[in-house]
């Protein structure tokens, strides 16, 4: 495949991410793994701060760009000539919502396909929301997040 769009808050990165951005990696020429800026939302980080922290922990691939989006999400991957959207699937309860997307998505646009990965079983847990509130509340979050996102979390809640 050649291009794919993997979209998020990212608010921060974790390590689940980062799976998903291994495995797309590897079935796209180019993966442009993307912020969604989204005003409605209260986030811990900027969208300029996401941008760096993934810039940072994805500097290992050669296929991978970063980048950052508002709007409706088929429009940018149209904007980007992306062959696919990759979303990644923790559980059930994350499929009815991006199959319900992703349908949207087809009837908007029947260029753009979307490609569903599996969360690997030790990150199945794992999501943005739960890590900021295992750290607000003075819990460990090593080992969930690449090291420097980890103390900029920390730093964050201070």
């Amino acid at each position: 495949m050649k291009k794919g769009i993997y979209p998020g808050s990212f608010d921060p990165i974790t390590n689940g991410h980062l799976d998903i951005i291994h495995r797309g990696s590897k079935i796209c020429d180019k993966l442009i793994v993307s912020v969604l800026n989204n005003p409605n939302k209260k986030s811990l980080f900027s969208v300029e701060e996401r941008v760096k922290m993934i810039e940072q922990s994805t500097k290992e691939y050669d296929n991978v760009e970063v980048d950052s989006f508002s709007g409706l999400l088929i429009k940018y991957a149209e904007d980007q000539n992306a062959d696919a959207i990759i979303k990644g699937l923790r559980a059930v309860s994350d499929f009815e919502y991006e199959f319900q997307m992703a349908l949207m998505n087809k009837k908007l646009s029947e260029k753009v396909e979307t490609i569903f990965l599996m969360t690997s079983s030790k990150n199945s847990y794992l999501s943005s929301s739960l890590l900021k509130e295992v750290a607000r509340f003075g819990g460990c979050i090593q080992g969930l997040v690449p090291e420097d996102v980890k103390d900029a979390v920390y730093n964050k809640l201070k």
